[in-house]
C-alpha cells in the first residue's frame, strides 16, 4: 500500500510539473507570437485612429515659404516641442513595413511608460522632426507589437515618414549597422561624430539585436528629404511599396 501511495504521489507530481511546463510554453508562444500579432494590430489601429482625427480636423495654416541657397523655395519647418515622458506627439509610417503600419511615437525610452505601452520612444537628447541634428528613436524588435521588427528589411531610399497634426516629415533610409549597446554616439547630432556639425537633419532608429537578444543594437540611419503641410494633402513618400516579410 505504501509503495502504491508513493508511486501515486510521484505520478501526480510529475503530471503537475508537466502541466506547468506546458503552461509556460503556451505563455511563451502567446508572448512571442500570438500576443504580438494582436498587440501589433491594436497599436496600428490606435495610430490609424489618430491619423483620421487629424485628417478630419481643419488643416493648420501652412508655414511660410523661404528661399533656399540654390534659389528654390520650401516651407519653413515647424519644430515641435520636446514631449514629456510618455506623451504621444507623432505617428511613424514606413511604407516598406506595410500600408497599415502606423505606430505612435512618444517621449522617453523606458519600457514601462513608452516602449511596452505605446510603441516607439524618443531619446531624451534627441532633436525633433525636421530639426537640424539627430531625430533618434527606440523601439522593440520582438514582443509588444515589435514596431522595429523589420529594420533589417529597409532598402536604400525607403521613406520613413513622421506624421504630426501640422503635416508630414519625410526622411530617406541610407544605411544600417550593428553596434554594441555602449556605443551611444550613434545618437549624436551627427551620428558617431560628436565633434562635427554638418547642418544636416538625420533620423536614427535603434532596436535590440539579434532577435530575442540584448547583445547588440541594430541601427538604421536616414536623412531628411522635406516637409509637406497637411493643407497640401499626403506626400508622395507615402505611396505603397512591396512590403517586407516580418522577421520571426
Amino acid at each position: 500500500m505504501a509503495g502504491r501511495s508513493r508511486a501515486t504521489v510521484t505520478s501526480v507530481l510529475g503530471e503537475l510539473l508537466l502541466t506547468a511546463g506546458v503552461i509556460v510554453l503556451l505563455f511563451v508562444a502567446w508572448q512571442m507570437w500570438i500576443g504580438d500579432v494582436i498587440i501589433n494590430a491594436q497599436k496600428n489601429a490606435e495610430g490609424a485612429a489618430t491619423i483620421r482625427q487629424w485628417a478630419e480636423a481643419p488643416a493648420p495654416e501652412p508655414p511660410p515659404l523661404v528661399e533656399e541657397a540654390d534659389g528654390t523655395t520650401s516651407y519653413a519647418l515647424p519644430v515641435l516641442r520636446h514631449p514629456a515622458d510618455g506623451q504621444r506627439f507623432a505617428i511613424m509610417r514606413i511604407p516598406r513595413f506595410g500600408a497599415d503600419y502606423a505606430k505612435d511615437i512618444a517621449g522617453g525610452t523606458s519600457r514601462a511608460r513608452t516602449l511596452d505601452r505605446i510603441g516607439i520612444g524618443l531619446y531624451t537628447q534627441s532633436k525633433m522632426p525636421g530639426e537640424v541634428g539627430n531625430f533618434s528613436l527606440a523601439g522593440h524588435r520582438t514582443t509588444w507589437g515589435k514596431p522595429f521588427n523589420q529594420l533589417d528589411k529597409l532598402k536604400l531610399n525607403d521613406a520613413i515618414v513622421v506624421e504630426t497634426p501640422d503635416g508630414w516629415y519625410t526622411y530617406r533610409f541610407r544605411t544600417l549597422e550593428y553596434v554594441k549597446p555602449t556605443e551611444v554616439d550613434v545618437l549624436d547630432d551627427v551620428p558617431q561624430m560628436p565633434e562635427q556639425q554638418t547642418g544636416e537633419r538625420y533620423i536614427t532608429l535603434t532596436a535590440c539585436s539579434p532577435l530575442y537578444s540584448l547583445a547588440e543594437r541594430i541601427v538604421a540611419y536616414g536623412v531628411f528629404e522635406g516637409f509637406q503641410p497637411r493643407a497640401d494633402g499626403p506626400p508622395a513618400s507615402l505611396a505603397p511599396v512591396e512590403p517586407a516579410t516580418p522577421s520571426l
